[in-house]
Protein backbone atom coordinates (compact mmCIF):
# COMPACT_ATOMS: atom_id res chain seq x y z
CA UNK A 1 0.00 0.00 0.00
CA UNK A 2 2.55 2.57 1.04
CA UNK A 3 5.64 0.95 -0.23
CA UNK A 4 7.13 3.63 -2.73
CA UNK A 5 4.45 6.35 -0.91
CA UNK A 6 5.57 10.23 -1.37
CA UNK A 7 4.24 13.59 -0.72
CA UNK A 8 4.20 13.46 -4.61
CA UNK A 9 1.70 11.38 -4.95
CA UNK A 10 -1.17 13.61 -2.43
CA UNK A 11 -3.00 15.15 -5.50
CA UNK A 12 -5.12 17.51 -2.92
CA UNK A 13 -5.29 18.92 0.67
CA UNK A 14 -8.93 19.80 1.89
CA UNK A 15 -9.17 22.17 5.10
CA UNK A 16 -12.71 19.89 6.24
CA UNK A 17 -15.27 21.81 7.53
CA UNK A 18 -16.88 21.17 11.44
CA UNK A 19 -19.06 18.71 10.40
CA UNK A 20 -17.22 16.42 8.33
CA UNK A 21 -14.69 16.96 11.35
CA UNK A 22 -17.30 15.91 13.65
CA UNK A 23 -17.74 13.03 11.45
CA UNK A 24 -14.58 11.90 11.29
CA UNK A 25 -13.80 12.20 14.94
CA UNK A 26 -16.76 9.90 15.82
CA UNK A 27 -15.68 7.13 13.61
CA UNK A 28 -12.61 6.89 15.26
CA UNK A 29 -14.21 7.24 18.92
CA UNK A 30 -16.33 4.66 17.72
CA UNK A 31 -13.30 2.29 15.90
CA UNK A 32 -10.97 3.00 18.42
CA UNK A 33 -12.48 2.99 22.14
CA UNK A 34 -9.14 3.20 24.06
CA UNK A 35 -8.18 6.44 22.11
CA UNK A 36 -11.43 8.15 23.90
CA UNK A 37 -9.34 10.09 26.35
CA UNK A 38 -6.86 11.43 24.34
CA UNK A 39 -8.97 12.70 21.08
CA UNK A 40 -9.20 16.09 22.17
CA UNK A 41 -5.20 16.06 22.37
CA UNK A 42 -4.93 14.12 18.96
CA UNK A 43 -7.49 16.07 17.02
CA UNK A 44 -8.23 19.02 19.02
CA UNK A 45 -11.43 20.77 17.52
CA UNK A 46 -9.99 24.40 17.23
CA UNK A 47 -7.10 23.15 14.92
CA UNK A 48 -8.02 22.30 11.40
CA UNK A 49 -8.03 18.92 10.14
CA UNK A 50 -6.77 18.53 6.96
CA UNK A 51 -7.83 15.26 4.80
CA UNK A 52 -5.09 14.99 1.95
CA UNK A 53 -6.44 12.76 -0.60
CA UNK A 54 -4.03 10.41 -2.80
CA UNK A 55 -3.69 8.15 -5.59
CA UNK A 56 -5.99 4.68 -5.16
CA UNK A 57 -8.81 6.26 -3.01
CA UNK A 58 -7.01 6.70 0.02
CA UNK A 59 -7.02 9.88 2.24
CA UNK A 60 -4.53 10.82 4.95
CA UNK A 61 -5.97 12.93 8.10
CA UNK A 62 -3.24 15.19 9.48
CA UNK A 63 -3.44 17.61 12.01
CA UNK A 64 -0.29 20.21 12.04
CA UNK A 65 0.88 18.37 8.68
CA UNK A 66 1.71 15.28 10.65
CA UNK A 67 -0.43 11.78 9.23
CA UNK A 68 -2.36 10.25 12.21
CA UNK A 69 -5.06 8.41 10.07
CA UNK A 70 -5.30 6.45 7.02
CA UNK A 71 -8.50 5.55 4.96
CA UNK A 72 -8.92 3.47 2.29
CA UNK A 73 -12.36 4.33 0.01
CA UNK A 74 -14.98 4.55 2.85
CA UNK A 75 -13.03 1.93 5.36
CA UNK A 76 -12.55 2.16 8.32
CA UNK A 77 -9.62 4.34 9.67
CA UNK A 78 -6.68 3.43 10.81
CA UNK A 79 -3.93 5.17 12.61
CA UNK A 80 -0.17 4.99 11.42
CA UNK A 81 2.39 2.96 13.09
CA UNK A 82 3.81 5.90 14.57
CA UNK A 83 0.36 6.61 16.65
CA UNK A 84 0.15 3.42 17.76
CA UNK A 85 3.03 3.10 19.08
CA UNK A 86 2.35 5.78 21.11
CA UNK A 87 -0.54 4.36 22.00
CA UNK A 88 0.00 0.40 21.66
CA UNK A 89 -3.11 -0.70 23.12
CA UNK A 90 -6.01 1.03 20.99
CA UNK A 91 -5.72 -2.14 18.26
CA UNK A 92 -6.46 -5.59 18.80
CA UNK A 93 -2.82 -7.31 18.06
CA UNK A 94 -2.19 -10.54 16.11
CA UNK A 95 1.48 -11.96 16.42
CA UNK A 96 3.43 -13.30 14.05
CA UNK A 97 6.32 -15.71 14.34
CA UNK A 98 10.04 -14.72 13.39
CA UNK A 99 9.89 -16.09 10.19
CA UNK A 100 7.40 -13.76 8.61
CA UNK A 101 9.31 -10.57 10.00
CA UNK A 102 11.15 -9.94 7.25
CA UNK A 103 8.92 -10.93 4.33
CA UNK A 104 6.20 -8.61 6.19
CA UNK A 105 8.88 -5.66 6.49
CA UNK A 106 9.30 -6.28 2.99
CA UNK A 107 5.54 -5.39 2.63
CA UNK A 108 4.15 -8.76 2.06
CA UNK A 109 0.49 -9.94 3.15
CA UNK A 110 0.29 -12.08 6.08
CA UNK A 111 -0.32 -15.33 5.55
CA UNK A 112 -1.85 -17.71 7.44
CA UNK A 113 0.73 -20.32 9.01
CA UNK A 114 2.85 -17.36 9.96
CA UNK A 115 0.28 -16.55 12.71
CA UNK A 116 -1.05 -20.48 13.65
CA UNK A 117 2.73 -21.49 13.94
CA UNK A 118 4.16 -21.57 17.73
CA UNK A 119 5.86 -18.06 17.47
CA UNK A 120 2.22 -16.73 15.89
CA UNK A 121 -0.82 -15.98 18.21
CA UNK A 122 -4.16 -15.18 17.39
CA UNK A 123 -6.67 -12.95 18.85
CA UNK A 124 -10.08 -14.90 18.38
CA UNK A 125 -12.51 -11.97 19.03
CA UNK A 126 -10.37 -10.61 15.55
CA UNK A 127 -13.28 -10.58 12.99
CA UNK A 128 -12.81 -10.27 9.21
CA UNK A 129 -12.30 -7.21 7.37
CA UNK A 130 -11.11 -5.65 10.82
CA UNK A 131 -8.40 -3.34 11.42
CA UNK A 132 -5.23 -5.33 13.39
CA UNK A 133 -2.20 -4.61 14.48
CA UNK A 134 0.92 -6.69 13.51
CA UNK A 135 3.08 -8.02 16.75
CA UNK A 136 6.30 -9.92 16.15
CA UNK A 137 7.41 -12.78 18.08
CA UNK A 138 9.63 -11.38 20.52
CA UNK A 139 9.18 -7.37 19.80
CA UNK A 140 7.62 -5.01 22.14
CA UNK A 141 6.54 -2.43 18.94
CA UNK A 142 4.51 -3.84 16.04
CA UNK A 143 5.55 -3.80 13.02
CA UNK A 144 2.47 -3.38 10.57
CA UNK A 145 -1.12 -2.62 10.20
CA UNK A 146 -3.12 -4.94 8.72
CA UNK A 147 -6.44 -5.31 7.47
CA UNK A 148 -7.79 -9.01 8.11
CA UNK A 149 -9.60 -10.60 5.25
CA UNK A 150 -10.86 -13.59 7.39
CA UNK A 151 -11.49 -13.84 11.37
CA UNK A 152 -9.15 -15.29 13.35
CA UNK A 153 -11.43 -18.67 13.61
CA UNK A 154 -11.23 -18.87 10.07
CA UNK A 155 -7.76 -18.35 9.61
CA UNK A 156 -6.61 -21.05 12.52
CA UNK A 157 -8.91 -23.52 10.56
CA UNK A 158 -8.05 -23.08 7.00
CA UNK A 159 -4.63 -22.76 7.79
CA UNK A 160 -3.57 -21.39 3.91
CA UNK A 161 -3.15 -18.26 1.78
CA UNK A 162 -3.42 -14.79 2.62
CA UNK A 163 -5.00 -14.29 6.42
CA UNK A 164 -4.29 -10.28 6.35
CA UNK A 165 -3.81 -7.72 4.01
CA UNK A 166 -0.56 -5.68 4.97
CA UNK A 167 -1.21 -1.61 4.84
CA UNK A 168 0.95 -0.23 6.27
CA UNK A 169 4.21 -1.21 7.68
CA UNK A 170 7.94 -0.16 9.17
CA UNK A 171 9.92 1.96 7.03
CA UNK A 172 7.40 2.34 4.41
CA UNK A 173 6.95 5.57 2.86
CA UNK A 174 4.23 6.86 4.99
CA UNK A 175 6.51 5.61 8.14
CA UNK A 176 9.52 7.78 6.59
CA UNK A 177 7.37 10.50 5.44
CA UNK A 178 7.04 12.25 9.79
CA UNK A 179 5.17 15.69 7.82
CA UNK A 180 3.50 16.15 4.54
CA UNK A 181 4.63 20.14 3.80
Amino acid sequence: MFKKFSSEEVSAQNQVKASVQRKIRQSIAEEYPGLEPVLDDLLPKKSPLIVAKCQNHLNLVLVNNVPLFFNIRDGPYMPTLRLLHQYPNIMKKLQVDRGAIRFVLAGANIMCPGLTSPGGALDDEVGAETPVAIMAEGKQHALAIGFTKMSAKDIRAVNKGIGVDNMHYLNDGLWKMERLD
